[in-house]
Parts: C-alpha cells; structure tokens; sequence
C-alpha cells in the first residue's frame, strides 16, 4: 500500500501561540512599558512647569478669569512690577541666593575632593569608621540637623547672618561619598607612588596630579550641592530674621504670606518663581557641557 502523505500548511504569523511569531507582538507590547512609563513621568514633572510658564504671562485678572492653560498678555508688566516692588528687593534675594549657593558649592566641593581623596589613597586607623559616619550623614535628614546647627551658631553669636547659612553647608556627605568613590577609580595608585618618587610633595600630587583627574566628579559634586542650596528652604528660614539677606526662596515664601491679604502678589510670586528656575536650567547647560568634554577627554588620554 502506498501512503498518502498529509500536506502542511503554513501557520498564520501571530495566530499560533507559542510560536516565534506570536511571541513578537507580546515583547513589543512588553518593550513599550517602560517607555510609556517615562512618558507619564516625564508629563507629571513638566506639567507644573508649564502651568508656571504659562502663569506668568498673565495679569492679576487674567490669572483667575481665564483657562489655566491659555496664556496671557502681562508678562511684561509682570517684570516690572516685579523690579519695582520695595526697589527690587527681588534681585537682592537672587543676589544672596547666588552668594549662598556659589560659594557654598564650591567650598563644599573643595572639602569633598579633599576629603574624598584621603579616604582613597590614604590608609590610616579608623578610616572606615569615619567613612561609615559619613554614610549615616548622608542618610541623616537635614530636618534633624537644623536645630542643633541654629543652637551652636547662636551661641557664637553669628545667626542672622550670612555665615549663618554658608557655614553649615560646606560639608556635604554625599559629596565626601562621591568624591572617595571618583578618586578611588580615576586615581591610579601607580601615578600616585610615581610622583612620590619624583619627590613630589603630598599636596603638590593632590593638586597637580590627582585633582585634575577628579574634575569630572567635582563638577558633579558642585553641580548637586548648588542645587541642593539654591533650594534649601528650611536653613534660611531658622537662621535668618533680617529679609534683606534672605535667599530667593524664602523672598518668595514671604511674598506668598502677603499675597492672602494682596492677590495682586500672586502674579509677582509666579513670574519670580519662573525667574529663579532660569538660573540653574543655565548652570545644569553650561556645566553639562564642561563635564561631558572632561569625561570625554579623560577617556582619549587614558
């Protein structure tokens, strides 16, 4: 007898399941989560920036009169309102804001990288118990710290002022962290015993040869410590009493007590809001820039 053999037909692509084919559709499905993940937070994070963009173009009237979203015609009268309040005591708030965070940042950054370098070069007694306290700051929230700062500064006389707000900040434990763990990769060991050969002092093989090797985690520390001032909130708000060297955060905060009794305020309050973001979108630009040409540099010499 002969047999009949049995035609197969080919499976519709998709139809079967189990096949390479049906699975395909269900990755893309899958692949798109996190994408659309990001998408919603990407939206709930730029949609109060938007509402302060379009906010400020507005005037007092239109500000509660018109669609949340549609924008306004004031913007400018906005800016000089704003400069004309109590003889533009605005740009004094950014001015210290600049001072208090500038300055902080780069004291800060400087005693990280020192810092940070000795506890990756150096072997000494007791250094991971002091890298461990380190780490219990880092995790230490900063509520807890602000009595107990306000306390010792005001037995040194120095509150309402502004040492006052500086001094706390210079050290950073997220810095100290960042830069032991930078200099402990970028640091070679050998660069370090050869330059000592060379009868080279310890300070001159930090600042000749290891810090130009950190820069790139030092433009971060500064870059995080800068923002982490220029939006600090509750320091100011203990230490300081005299308004003239308030930062632009707390200047705000004030302007937002008066505008209960002033609605007219409301509209100064919103277009400085949008006026203090400005400078650190230019700093994150700028800096992002500086730090992206460092790491590619670092990469060619290596």
């Amino acid at each position: 007898m002969s047999s009949l053999a049995v035609p197969q037909t080919e499976p519709v692509a998709g139809s079967t399941p189990g096949t390479a084919q049906g699975r395909r559709p269900l990755r893309r499905r899958i692949a798109l989560i996190p994408t659309v993940t990001l998408l919603l937070g990407a939206l709930y994070c730029l949609l109060p920036v938007a509402w302060v963009v379009i906010a400020a173009t507005k005037s007092g009237r239109e500000l509660f009169s018109t669609f949340t979203f549609l924008p306004g015609t004031g913007f400018a009268g906005n800016i000089r309102d704003l400069n004309a309040y109590r003889d533009g005591v605005y740009w004094q708030w950014m001015g210290n804001s600049a001072l208090y965070a500038g300055l902080g940042a780069l004291l800060s950054t400087c005693v990280s990288a020192i810092s940070g370098y000795a506890l990756a070069i150096y072997r000494f007694r007791g250094r991971e118990t002091l890298f461990n306290v380190l780490l219990a700051g880092v995790l230490m929230p900063p509520v807890i710290l602000a009595v107990p700062q306000y306390l010792l500064l005001a037995k040194a006389d120095l509150t309402d002022s502004y040492l006052s707000v500086l001094l706390p900040q210079i050290l950073f434990p997220y810095g100290v962290y960042l830069a032991r763990i930078y200099a402990a990769a970028a640091v070679p060991a050998d660069v370090i015993e050869a330059g000592r050969m060379d009868g080279a002092s310890e300070w001159r093989i930090f600042t000749r040869i290891a810090l130009p090797m950190m820069i790139p985690g030092m433009v971060t520390v500064f870059l995080f410590q800068f923002v982490a001032i220029w939006n600090n909130f509750l320091l100011p708000y203990i230490m300081l009493s005299d308004d003239e060297k308030f930062p632009i955060t707390l200047g705000l905060f004030t302007l937002l007590e008066q505008g209960a009794n002033t609605p007219a305020l409301y509209t100064l309050v919103i277009t400085g809001a949008l006026l203090a973001v400005l400078p650190l979108v230019a700093l994150f630009l700028v800096i992002q820039r500086f730090w992206s040409l460092d790491l590619l540099s670092g990469a060619v010499k290596s």
